[in-house]
């Protein structure tokens, strides 16, 4: 996540609505991880909705994100080592499903939501709240998995509770310079009807089009044996 949106106070959570809040992100993750396992090898050259990236680069960028993140939680998130983006290794789906519960887990052990998190990708200026930096990972996983199941050509339903808590999240991000920038995993928003669905009016805050579809023909066949991610079941 990148935003410039550093100046911005942050409010005080209360302890029932951080736990939610850590709930709903790991649903959002566990939801990406899975939606990962429908991947073939031929499927890293897709291209996906963000713009000049292919899955293989997607992945990359959301595997680095955890580890920064993670890292960030456990009290090292000032070390840009942490979040730099390196190549696929020869199972970039274990490796996607270790940095996931990698951050799940060190997320876990935040006990205070106004525990400092450093996130030097946005700024170094200062720190942000625990629960505000949650919040930052949940909204990627949202959307970066909506990417992937659109790249895939699969379905993604998150919940109603998970949608209702990321909305207010996008629509904070800034809408700035900062996402026309090269490598910027947002794109400047969208305008959508008063009408249209909460997913969708998350995706077009960041900048997404809900009609995206891959250019490529199709030539993926998802294994009969999982699901759709998403859905209020989602752990």
């Amino acid at each position: 996540m990148h935003t410039n949106n550093a100046h911005r106070e942050d409010a005080p959570t209360p302890p029932a609505d951080f736990a939610r809040l850590r709930r709903l992100n790991a649903r959002a993750v566990r939801d990406s991880v899975t939606l990962i396992h429908r991947m073939a090898p031929a499927d890293l050259r897709r291209p996906t909705p963000c713009a000049a990236w292919t899955l293989a680069d997607l992945l990359a960028h959301m595997t680095a994100q955890h580890h920064g993140f993670a890292a960030a939680a456990l009290g090292h998130g000032q070390d840009l080592s942490h979040w730099s983006v390196g190549p696929l290794g020869p199972d970039p789906v274990a490796q996607y499903r270790d940095a996931a519960e990698h951050a799940i887990a060190a997320f876990a052990t935040v006990e205070s939501p106004d525990r400092a998190f450093a996130l030097p990708e946005i700024t170094r200026a200062r720190t942000f709240t625990a629960a505000r930096a949650i919040g930052f990972h949940l909204i990627d996983y949202v959307v970066h998995s909506w990417d992937v199941a659109r790249t895939l050509d699969l379905a993604y339903a998150p919940g109603s509770e998970l949608l209702r808590a990321a909305l207010p999240i996008a629509r904070a991000v800034p809408d700035g310079d900062s996402r026309t920038a090269p490598g910027s995993a947002f794109r400047p928003g969208l305008s959508v009807a008063d009408d249209t669905g909460t997913l969708e009016q998350i995706l077009a805050a960041l900048g997404r089009s809900p009609d995206w579809r891959t250019p490529l023909v199709r030539d993926h066949h998802p294994g009969p044996e999982r699901g759709a991610a998403g859905g209020d079941a989602t752990a």
